[in-house]
């Protein structure tokens, strides 16, 4: 299910943002794009999406600026100060120049000084991105709902019309033994014009044909497999696989329902149901 997220925050002089968008995969797929100074922190934003969207290729982005002055200490570098300045001094004999080696001669050389950060706490820092990960996680949950609701909506619409097409052809079903029935009896009067054709005969004929064009099974389980995608509609957890194999089965049965099948009316029926499953079958694809 696709969906998007943000959140910012301002931790211990950091302000950290974070943004997240997911898009459809049958699988889990998360990448999380941040400075480099960060990645002892990426395998805990993994696990923190993960507990949040369990299907779904998401790309997570991170971004942190420092508020201020970062916390640096600047030292001297004693050994290569003495090398420069004996240096210098070697030069001006060596060349009879004057000497005017200065305090701001020596800082010209950016290897005299030692510029160090202060170190981090990651454990710290971790726990800062994880909390504002929360926070992005919890406004693109709110946008997937939203969505889901729509998708649930359009899904339980397309339940009942496949309802309805169900109703049709169990009704349907009896109708076409009776009109085999007809055919037949006509159809042995055709080729037995001088003969008394046998009722026990046509009762025989027409009982095997209505075993062959049963329907009642196909009728049940789409009925029980409908229901079964109206209960996984509610439920909050993820069921985007589960409605997939139901899809599966909805489309099975109304093959079945096809080929046993023996007229138009019937054939016109089925394939509206295998249309209204195909759009199901479509939208479930949006659900994690």
């Amino acid at each position: 299910m696709t969906g998007y997220g943000r959140a910012e925050a301002t931790l211990h002089d950091r302000v950290i943002t974070v943004e997240l968008r997911s898009v459809n995969n049958r699988y889990f797929d998360c990448t999380v794009k941040m400075p480099k100074m960060y990645l002892f922190a990426e395998e805990a934003m993994k696990t923190q999406v993960q507990g949040s969207i369990s299907r779904g290729k998401v790309d997570v982005y991170l971004t942190v600026d420092q508020k201020g002055m970062e916390n640096v200490t600047v030292t001297l570098n004693r050994p290569v100060a003495e090398g420069y300045y004996q240096a210098l001094l070697a030069l001006g004999e060596t060349f009879n120049l004057k000497n005017d080696v200065s305090i701001s001669t020596l800082a010209r050389f950016s290897d005299v000084f030692i510029v160090e950060k202060a170190s981090q706490d990651m454990d710290e820092m971790t726990s800062d991105l994880v909390l504002v990960l929360k926070a992005a996680l919890k406004s693109h949950t709110e946008m997937r709902m939203q969505e889901g609701r729509r998708l649930a909506d359009d899904i339980n619409k397309r339940l009942l019309v496949l309802s309805e097409l169900i109703q049709e052809a169990e009704v349907r079903s009896p109708k076409t033994v009776s009109e085999y029935r007809l055919k037949l009896e006509q159809r042995m009067r055709e080729l037995l014009e001088h003969t008394e054709i046998e009722e026990a005969r046509l009762l025989t004929e027409a009982a095997l044909f209505a075993d062959k064009i049963a329907v009642n099974e196909e009728i049940v389980r789409l009925r029980s497999h409908i229901e079964q995608v109206s209960d996984l509609l509610g439920h909050s957890g993820p069921v985007g696989r589960k409605l997939d194999f139901l899809m599966q089965e909805l489309n099975r049965e109304a093959n079945t329902l096809g080929s046993k099948g023996n007229d138009v009316e019937m054939a016109r029926i089925v394939v509206n149901m295998k249309a209204e499953i195909e759009k199901m079958r479509e939208q479930v694809q949006n659900i994690e």
